[in-house]
């Protein structure tokens, strides 16, 4: 009994002997410009300044293009961002299905539905808008649709502090209410 063991066993030893060895190997990378340094999923991220939390930002998916030229984060799933008061409530907000940003510019490209109210409950609509973080001027020159308590504008183009409290609407429309006096 003890010989069909043997031989089965040195059959398989034999065997597994002659197989080939398999080798898993992924592709070589030619371009790593073209491959983010950091791709990250569910992200939300504080940030804060002289340890005062003062923005919020989440997104589904975030990648960093650390070898690109110009380096450069995308956010194909949109992002949305808050910014908070010293008392950590919202004092604005924003969000958009599509986000780039320019690291060595330092200009952020926000595309898709892109909405946000500022400090003064006003509701901004626009298909996309570019905000420059070193002159700290947002702008478009898409349409755009500014929501107030009783009024609607709307125009193409506009140019904007940071903030969106103090903006120029380019080509203006819109209904404006008159007060009798």
């Amino acid at each position: 009994m003890r010989k069909p063991l043997v031989v089965l066993l040195g059959s398989l030893l034999l065997l597994a002997a002659c197989q080939k060895e398999v080798k898993l190997t992924a592709e070589a990378v030619e371009d790593r410009a073209s491959m983010p340094g950091l791709d990250a999923s569910v992200v939300t991220t504080l940030i804060s300044d002289s340890g005062i939390t003062r923005y919020r930002i989440s997104t589904q998916t975030w990648q960093i293009y650390d070898k690109a030229t110009p380096v450069y984060w995308e956010f194909p799933d949109g992002i949305y961002l808050e910014k908070f008061n010293t008392d950590l409530e919202i004092e604005m907000w924003l969000r958009s299905d599509y986000a780039y940003y320019n690291e060595d510019a330092q200009i952020w490209e926000l595309r898709g539905h892109v909405k946000s109210m500022n400090t003064d409950s006003e509701f901004f609509e626009t298909p996309q808008l570019f905000w420059n973080q070193r002159t700290e001027r947002i702008f478009s020159d898409s349409a755009i649709t500014i929501t107030r308590d009783e009024s609607i504008i709307e125009g193409v183009g506009f140019d904007s502090n940071q903030e969106l409290t103090k903006y120029t609407i380019l080509n203006p429309t819109g209904v404006f209410p008159i007060k009798d006096e």
